[in-house]
């Protein structure tokens, strides 16, 4: 084991400390994003402004372009915090599945789950995900990324298990579940359904692209 002197232990602690100017700018980071995630709930996208995002942070527009380039980086960093969370839930549901189907209902569920508590901000993403370049860096997230491929482990889990057949395409299957799921998003934010209403439409959807696929 490699000795550590005092001096050297010091001078590595240091290092790790955060200095008081880095401090600061988390801070102001953080109270950027929580002024920010606040507006777009009440104001949507469109309606909230970088004036107003710096005045509800009690900061000037120039501290808020100290941190973030434009409102749509703002917006990309909040969503990647959030995507981070709902892809992290969707794995934690996925394991109680108790097989294929079951998985991937619970996936969606945990999604829809996710955002029933914050439809405003979910209007906000769901306005963004269409404008070609914002919605294009938001699809393209790693979390987003990894939820679907999160889907994919779960058909290939199923073939493991002899649930589906070798023959399941599963690359396609996954990316049309994924598209499945998505396309309930409308129905939740803009038509009020209620959970139920959202698992039942996606329990149709999982067996049917999953009958061509089961063994037998």
């Amino acid at each position: 084991m490699k000795h550590v002197s005092p001096i050297e232990a010091a001078s590595e602690a240091r290092v790790k400390v955060p200095t008081r100017r880095a401090l600061a700018k988390q801070q102001t980071r953080a109270k950027v994003l929580a002024a920010a995630r606040r507006l777009f709930s009440e104001e949507g996208y469109e309606g909230a402004t970088i004036r107003d995002i710096a005045a509800a942070a009690g900061m000037s527009t120039g501290a808020v372009f100290a941190n973030f380039s434009d409102k749509s980086d703002l917006f990309r960093e909040i969503m990647a915090v959030d995507t981070a969370a709902l892809a992290e839930a969707m794995r934690e549901a996925a394991s109680r599945g108790r097989n294929v189907e079951d998985a991937l209902l619970k996936i969606f569920t945990a999604g829809y789950t996710f955002y029933k508590s914050q439809l405003p901000l979910a209007r906000a993403a769901f306005s963004v995900s269409w404008a070609p370049q914002d919605g294009q860096t938001l699809r393209s997230m790693p979390p987003v990324q990894s939820m679907h491929d999160l889907i994919g482990e779960q058909l290939s889990a199923g073939v493991a298990r002899g649930e589906l057949s070798q023959e399941s395409e599963t690359k396609l299957r996954a990316q049309m579940l994924f598209d499945a799921y998505l396309s309930n998003y409308p129905q939740a934010i803009f038509q009020g359904w209620s959970l139920d209403a959202l698992q039942a439409r996606s329990r149709d959807q999982i067996r049917i692209l999953l009958a061509g696929a089961r063994r037998g």
